[in-house]
């Protein structure tokens, strides 16, 4: 039987939070970006470093077995959700967030050190799977306690402004590490890159790990765990509250098939569909840059008109507009189109990125907040977001690309219905 709640109850520690709100962004968000810088130098780096850590053969296998290594580190992501979500839930956000950011840096660390297949053999392979385990383990983690740490440190009124800055941090790692891999492939000779330059962007990555840390220390608590209260059990969010927990599923099917179709399977399908690779690329770049500077605008949009109108016009949009938006750009192989289809696209999907960690938050008791958003969130996304790059060049493969954005419909249509049936969340009072 529950206690009622008391001056210990976590308030005066929320408003400690808030008070310091700004740097309870900054101590979010350098862990988000680092989480995503090292997600995203791994793929751009792979053409690279295959060769030097498997089996000497065929460079198209080396490069398979890479990107094997990052899928298996994905899906350990709900997983690092439940259980770090778990621990934020009993021992607090901070601490917890202060732990997954450690780990980020030592994952960074240990595909950085990973030693050739010539001088390791088959260890070396071994090395990169637990390095990228690590960072599975780690993002799925860090989203929970992330989430939960944001949405909480924000004054009333504002958790959709405070909530878009999870997906401001995770563009500028993107951006980062693109831009990191850009200089080195022009710093460096290809036998200097091949050889040890591509460490570079891992150290990269542990050095601003270890900032953040420092960053970390310095952040205010945003829930009272020493309550004289039971604290939660591992499965308590999924066994307690089954409701919220597919709710959070049927939320996140349409903004994370969405968001890894239009941010990082783009370029590739414009390239599929006939457009020159820099093209493509630099049009990536720009609308990545453009997608992080949104997001505050529609987040702080959403806690004014609510979070529900908002994400039934994105997902409308992609439902109606994805097939033809496609089939513009396998038809049209101008800069321009490129270009507008792309920016309009994230416009739209800016109406769920931006307010989906508040909206999480708002669905899920804070008892078991972190834990009840990182195991269905991390899951929805590895089901639906990790496998649409796959399912993209599978519709390829079969001559039937047209099907994808079929695809991507369908399941916008899930979550559509799911938001027009969802209730108004944004002016509730968090516990």
């Amino acid at each position: 039987m529950s206690e009622p709640a008391g001056p210990r109850d976590g308030v005066d520690q929320r408003t400690r939070a808030q008070q310091r709100g700004p740097r309870q962004i900054v101590a979010a968000s350098i862990g988000n970006a680092v989480e995503w810088y090292d997600w995203y130098i791994y793929t751009f780096l792979t053409p690279i470093f295959a060769a030097q850590v498997f089996a000497p053969g065929d460079p198209v296998a080396q490069v398979l077995a890479a990107f094997a290594v990052f899928a298996v580190g994905f899906f350990l992501r709900p997983i690092g959700g439940l259980l770090i979500g778990w621990a934020a839930d009993r021992w607090g956000r901070k601490n917890t967030l202060t732990a997954t950011i450690l780990m980020m840096g030592v994952g960074s660390l240990i595909i950085g050190l990973t030693p050739t297949y010539e001088s390791a053999g088959i260890v070396a392979p071994m090395i990169l799977v637990f390095g990228r385990l690590v960072a599975g383990f780690s993002i799925g983690g860090e989203f929970a306690a992330n989430t939960t740490f944001l949405v909480e440190s924000a004054p009333r009124g504002r958790r959709g402004f405070f909530s878009s800055f999870q997906y401001v941090s995770t563009t500028a790692g993107q951006l980062v590490a693109s831009g990191v891999a850009t200089i080195l492939a022009f710093a460096l000779t290809q036998e200097q890159l091949s050889g040890w330059g591509w460490r570079i962007g891992f150290f990269i990555g542990a050095i601003i790990a270890l900032v953040g840390l420092v960053i970390r220390f310095s952040a205010e608590e945003t829930r009272d765990v020493h309550q004289g209260l039971r604290r939660p059990g591992l499965f308590e969010a999924i066994l307690r509250h089954p409701r919220e927990s597919l709710l959070v599923c049927g939320v996140t099917i349409a903004g994370t098939i969405a968001y890894y179709s239009w941010t990082t399977y783009l370029p590739t399908f414009a390239q599929q569909n006939g457009h020159p690779t820099q093209q493509a690329l630099l049009i990536s770049t720009i609308s990545l840059a453009f997608f992080g500077l949104i997001q505050p605008i529609t987040g702080a949009i959403s806690d004014r008109i609510g979070r529900r109108p908002m994400l039934i016009a994105f997902a409308a949009a992609f439902v109606i507009g994805i097939v033809p938006a496609l089939a513009l750009i396998s038809s049209n192989h101008g800069f321009a189109g490129l270009l507008i289809i792309t920016l309009v696209g994230m416009v739209f999907l800016s109406g769920f990125t931006s307010i989906s960690a508040a909206l999480n938050a708002e669905l899920i008791p804070g008892r078991v907040r972190a834990s009840g958003i990182g195991f269905p969130y991390s899951l929805t996304v590895a089901i639906f977001g990790g496998t649409a790059p796959y399912m993209g060049t599978w519709f390829k493969q079969l001559g039937n690309p047209g099907l994808f954005g079929w695809y991507i419909a369908g399941l916008c249509l899930i979550s559509l219905i799911v938001y027009l049936f969802l209730t108004e969340t944004a002016h509730k009072e968090l516990d």
